[in-house]
């Protein structure tokens, strides 16, 4: 049996890789048990072709191999085995984040089964905070869970372990609300952005200055922080040019289908500026961009000019 897991949700993804080992029965490592990763991915026949000593079956699971890339020649290699040798005794599960369709990515959807696990869109994220809330005796409104799915992101390892520390604090019987998950969840990079242009578009200079100062306290490269900010404002410069087009929102934004529920934080976003405020907003992040390159100017000095000059 050979199977393909690959996706973005590596919580679904680990949890369907937790049945398959708990119905496989005993796995004992380098026997009946095999680990593969990009440094041995070209030990895979090898083996496959070794005996599970002491054992009927064998499972070997093949992690970030870069075997799913269209210049790989042992995937060629590979390819033209399996479609040559059934694995009777052999369960072969090749795990990866992102696939290209090669020549094995074929194979495989011929002779074996391929599972993308994509990460869940708003309505089933929040019905598995419900689910999770609920199981520990805590509450949380509907509204406040859509919030904490804004602020941490969509990831259920993310979400697992943020929801964890909101439970415990609440306790059973308790409310989590969003002045909780403001003290205690950590914001992904994308949802402090938000928080950002917010103050900014309200013309908040102290706050729009202490949410910047925040990311940069959090360790956030200052380069990646100007990143960050320049792709946002694109995006609600898109939005502009979209709507007076009357162009689709979220296909302009290239938004995935989980991220749909954006399309009303980032709209809402651009009524606070106008066109002309955003492309220039655009240029002076580039100049910023080009004179800290040329040692001229510091980053951190740029981007709180910015602020404070659409603040004023």
């Amino acid at each position: 049996m050979v199977q393909l897991l690959f996706g973005e949700d590596e919580y679904l993804r680990n949890e369907y890789i937790k049945k398959i080992k708990s119905s496989f029965g005993e796995l004992n490592l380098g026997i009946n048990y095999i680990q593969i990763d990009e440094t041995n991915a070209n030990n895979i026949v090898s083996d496959i072709e070794t005996p599970a000593f002491g054992y009927p079956k064998k499972m070997i699971i093949a992690k970030e191999t870069g075997l799913f890339k269209k210049k790989n020649v042992f995937s060629d290699t590979l390819s033209k085995y399996l479609e040559t040798n059934k694995l009777e005794d052999t369960y072969l599960i090749f795990i990866e984040q992102e696939v290209e369709k090669n020549s094995l990515y074929n194979t495989i959807q011929k002779i074996g089964e391929i599972k993308e696990f994509k990460e869940q869109k708003m309505p089933q994220l929040v019905d598995n905070i419900f689910k999770i809330t609920k199981a520990y005796g805590v509450n949380i409104d509907e509204n406040v869970a859509q919030y904490f799915i804004e602020c941490v992101g969509t990831n259920m390892s993310d979400i697992i372990n943020e929801i964890r520390k909101l439970i415990e604090y609440v306790g059973k019987g308790g409310k989590i609300t969003r002045d909780n998950i403001d003290d205690l969840s950590i914001k992904k990079s994308e949802s402090i952005i938000f928080d950002l242009t917010d103050n900014l578009g309200k013309k908040k200079i102290k706050e729009a200055l202490e949410t910047l100062n925040n990311l940069i306290y959090a360790k956030e490269p200052i380069q990646r922080i100007l990143i960050m900010l320049y792709n946002h404002f694109k995006k609600l410069y898109i939005i502009k040019i979209a709507v007076e087009e009357n162009k689709n929102i979220a296909q302009s934004l290239k938004l995935k289908p989980n991220q749909i529920f954006l399309v009303n934080k980032y709209s809402m976003q651009a009524k606070y500026f106008n066109k002309e405020e955003l492309r220039s907003i655009l240029e002076e992040m580039i100049k910023i961009d080009s004179s800290s390159k040329s040692g001229t100017i510091d980053v951190n000095v740029g981007l709180e000019s910015v602020l404070c000059k659409y603040c004023s």
